[in-house]
């Protein structure tokens, strides 16, 4: 039987090249990576493939004959030399293009690996971190591609970042202060037990459209995991939980002795203060010699298993320079289509502005204009819109630069709730630092008054 051809977005991080060096050989792998990579001759694990996944036309590209997907992405970390905008909302925007390319290359299932969500509690109430995993799981979901969210807690294997930053406390502290968030109840899972899991969801069709928990053979807390560690590494610890850390100070005293940005640190601290344990299902049931934690971290410790190496980049390649991504999430209580909004945007700056900015308009161009002086050029290209998503390249204009490639889009969202406004790849004419203190500023608060402007239309 020929193998199925599985995509893997976030193929370059600890799952995404685990899963490939333990499955290559049951699938056949096309790997996703933003970087172009060149593969040693005879390397046959995966077809790695060059692909920009806040591109639509790129990202289908990147999946074209692939029969299953594993989404991995998190957007923690900066894809331009400017990223305005949360990691939520660039998430969201990731995982609508994904769902959009996946469902019109034909993949028949997306496996995603989340978070574990709190037992009792409503989205609401979330920390940033797991409510941004949530709106994954349901954008996933939005184009009828079929989806199995594997919700997992910290994930113990080499290479795992959340289990790095455990491993370097204890090396480098001799006093463990430990906050409240440290005695919550969460369910860690090894490493080559998620791998398992993934495989066996993988193209089975009882798993298809559902969310389920997984985790390890026991639940444990941060504070008890701590103490195995250092005992593990034959460190004498002193572990006192206190009672007066805020989550403030906890990110930066975990940053600052991890070597870790607080960027990532702090969703994982965030989110420490809710009681993650999975849900029993028949999933686990399937795998009951799932190992505890101590077990998952005397095998990551003890280093006979390195993270497998990537294939090294393409030489060549020209790094983007003075390039800006603006992620914007606006209000949309009445759930009006990208194409309302974006029409919106261009007949509400010139009233917002008192005339002094307009929009001129001829055919599928629009020029804003400051006092008469065009600022910038859009092209609307209408073979890529719809009412779900309004596309416009970034053409021309005295603030944009020559060599600009940069797009404009308007986005619906998480059933039309929100709309995403995104500027990609735009390179300012500006210098860059009076960019940034100016024309970079400007945009943000515009979209943001535009946001409230939204949120109080009545019709």
């Amino acid at each position: 039987m020929s193998r199925p051809t599985l995509v893997i977005a976030g193929a370059t991080g600890f799952i995404g090249r685990w899963f490939i060096e333990r499955y290559h050989q049951k699938y056949r792998i096309i790997a996703l990576s933003r970087s172009a990579m060149e593969p040693a001759p005879g390397y046959d694990k995966a077809e790695w493939r060059q692909v920009e996944l806040y591109s639509i036309t790129s990202t289908e590209a990147g999946v074209a004959g692939a029969d299953l997907a594993l989404y991995l992405v998190h957007s923690m970390s900066p894809s331009a030399r400017l990223s305005q905008g949360s990691f939520e909302d660039t998430d969201v925007l990731l995982a609508d293009n994904f769902a959009r390319a996946a469902r019109n290359q034909g993949i028949r299932q997306i496996v995603f690996v989340g978070g574990l969500l709190p037992e009792d509690e409503v989205p609401e109430d979330y920390s940033r971190h797991l409510r941004s995993r949530r709106e994954v799981e349901l954008t996933l979901a939005s184009t009828g591609v079929p989806v199995t969210t594997l919700r997992a807690g910290i994930i113990v294997g080499p290479g795992g970042s959340s289990f790095q930053m455990i491993e370097r406390l204890v090396n480098r502290l001799p006093v463990l202060v430990c906050p409240a968030w440290c005695q919550s109840a969460t369910h860690p899972i090894e490493l080559f037990d998620a791998l398992q899991i993934i495989d066996y969801c993988l193209d089975r069709p009882s798993t298809f459209e559902r969310a389920i928990d997984i985790g390890g053979s026991e639940v444990t807390t941060y504070m008890e995991m701590l103490a195995t560690v250092a005992e593990l590494m034959d460190k004498r610890r002193i572990i006192q939980p206190v009672s007066f850390f805020s989550p403030g100070l906890s990110t930066l005293w975990v940053s600052t002795f991890t070597d870790t940005p607080t960027d990532l640190v702090t969703p994982l601290v965030e989110s420490l203060r809710h009681r993650m344990v999975a849900r029993d299902n028949e999933v686990l049931q399937a795998f009951p010699e799932r190992v505890n934690f101590r077990s998952a971290a005397q095998r990551a410790l003890a280093g006979n298993d390195r993270l497998p190496p990537l294939p090294p980049r393409r030489a060549g390649q020209q790094i983007e320079r003075n390039t800006v991504r603006s992620v914007q999430r606006l209000p949309n209580p009445r759930r009006h289509t990208a194409t309302y909004v974006a029409r919106l945007y261009q007949r509400w700056l010139p009233v917002f502005f008192r005339a002094l900015v307009g929009v001129k308009t001829e055919g599928e161009k629009s020029t804003f204009q400051f006092m008469g002086i065009p600022l910038l050029r859009l092209a609307f290209i209408p073979s890529r819109s719809d009412n779900h998503r309004q596309l416009f390249y970034i053409v021309g204009g005295l603030l944009t630069a020559p060599d600009n490639k940069g797009w404009l889009e308007f986005r619906s969202v998480l059933g039309g709730r929100f709309i995403i406004s995104a500027v990609h790849n735009f390179v300012p004419a500006l210098p860059w630092y009076l960019y940034v203190l100016t024309q970079a500023r400007a945009h943000k608060w515009v979209m943001v008054r535009f946001g409230r402007y939204l949120a109080k239309l009545d019709h």
